[in-house]
């Protein structure tokens, strides 16, 4: 016998938003079919729950309460010195910009001007203008099958970017795709970026996620970026959600690595209600190298989930993975790394390590890695650890003159910054270096 599910509020309000959201969508009616394709998948499936493995964590038919108005073709006023403001040390990284405010592009605030061998474009537009077969490829996303997070993503995406860069062009400076909360009321957004970087080239693509401090509290953002990294190419790619007002943030990446092909990824998490980062990495050719960091601090009830697959398909790649997470009050840090490696993958190098320091004794880290491996010829481990502030290093710092609360926040520094480290681009390090203080000076 089969039992039905009752719906909670949220599932049922997001159901009902899409109904009204759909018609004022971009896309041909090729995009109107995968949307609603999407929305009955997520119909069907709901909102994930503890029962599932993957969920098992983060349940959010329980924490999902309100999912905010449809942000659609927004007009909501924002200025440069509003932008600059919400962008906070991020303002001072010179790069090349488009932004999005509540999902839809603002090209008045996004500066492109000269960005040879880099092509951007807005994704709604796109989906309004190309052909309907290639409107729908859009919409598609790879990663994990039945997922509700992809599904309402692909349901309601309103914009994004559309980046390419092409075969050999270095870039010189980042590309910055900004996504902007603003306004007085509670939004729900989704947004999707579709990255290619071409053979043999170099970029670094830096997305961010901000809000301005008048707007509304709470709201949600579902951002999903196909990221695709051709032969030989080396791309950096670095997400920032921080924003001052509690927001939910569901989050996809989904990347395939040529061969040869270098990607490096870093998340930096803070001030977010409710975080779910999902990652999803194959090899499509030998040679692959992927590495992905990552710091989170959480305070409150904020509760930050990091979860990745990697996929060795292929023999001789390598995969890297470190994430450290600070965790006050009664926030909650979770991690689940799965590393795969397949019957023909041989000569893999996978590692993973994730750490959490507790500065509250009501926080709490949950910790998942695994290895699945089906080659005998691997090199393969992860590593997890949770730790206080160490006493005697306080000791010897206040010991050395130092105040007590400057010495704590000395210590989380030191911390953190083996994950910071890994960003190479001094401007950029330097930027989440002061997010990070900022967090701090607000403890």
């Amino acid at each position: 016998m089969n039992v039905a599910i009752p719906k909670t509020k949220a599932e049922q309000a997001l159901t009902e938003a899409f109904a009204a959201a759909a018609p004022k969508l971009p896309g041909s009616a090729a995009v109107t079919a995968a949307r609603a394709k999407a929305i009955g998948e997520f119909g069907a499936i709901g909102l994930p729950h503890r029962r599932i493995e993957e969920w098992k964590y983060t349940d959010l038919r329980v924490q999902l309460k309100d999912i905010g108005a449809t942000a659609v073709d927004d007009a909501t006023a924002v200025s440069a010195d509003d932008l600059r403001a919400a962008l906070g040390a991020l303002a001072n990284v010179d790069a090349h910009r488009i932004v999005f405010v509540n999902g839809s592009h603002r090209s008045q605030l996004s500066a492109l001007d000269g960005a040879k061998g880099l092509d951007v474009q807005p994704l709604a537009a796109a989906l309004k203008s190309v052909p309907e077969k290639i409107a729908d490829g859009l919409m598609r996303a790879t990663g994990p099958k039945s997922d509700a997070t992809v599904a309402l993503n692909t349901a309601f995406v309103s914009d994004g970017a559309i980046v390419r860069v092409a075969d050999g062009a270095e870039l010189t400076k980042p590309l910055m795709v900004v996504f902007l909360s603003a306004g007085t009321t509670s939004r729900l957004t989704s947004v999707r970026n579709i990255i290619s970087a071409g053979e043999g080239s170099t970029a670094t693509i830096i997305e961010v996620h901000a809000s301005l401090k008048s707007a509304a509290t709470g709201g949600q953002v579902n951002a999903l970026s196909e990221v695709t990294a051709g032969k030989g190419a080396a791309l950096t790619h670095v997400k920032i959600a921080a924003s001052p007002n509690g927001a939910v943030h569901l989050a996809n990446w989904n990347v395939t690595l040529g061969a040869d092909a270098m990607y490096k990824g870093f998340q930096y998490t803070s001030g977010q209600s409710l975080v779910r980062n999902q990652t999803h990495a194959v090899y499509a050719g030998e040679g692959g190298k992927f590495d992905l960091s990552g710091a989170y601090l959480a305070r409150g009830t904020e509760h930050i989930d990091t979860t990745l697959v990697v996929d060795h398909a292929v023999p001789h790649c390598e995969s890297r993975e470190l994430f450290k997470g600070v965790l006050d009050d009664r926030g909650r840090g979770v991690f689940q790394g799965k590393i795969i490696v397949q019957p023909d993958a041989q000569k893999t190098d996978g590692k993973q390590m994730a750490q959490a320091l507790m500065l509250s004794p009501d926080a709490e880290f949950d910790s998942k890695p695994e290895l699945e491996i089906y080659a005998d010829d691997v090199v393969c481990g992860h590593g997890t650890t949770t730790a206080e502030l160490d006493a005697d290093l306080l000791f010897y710092c206040k010991s050395r003159g130092i105040p007590e609360s400057e010495a704590r926040t000395l210590l989380i520094e030191s911390f953190i910054g083996e994950a910071l480290d890994k960003i190479e681009h001094e401007e950029l390090r330097a930027a989440l270096s002061s997010y990070a203080n900022d967090w701090l000076g607000g403890r």
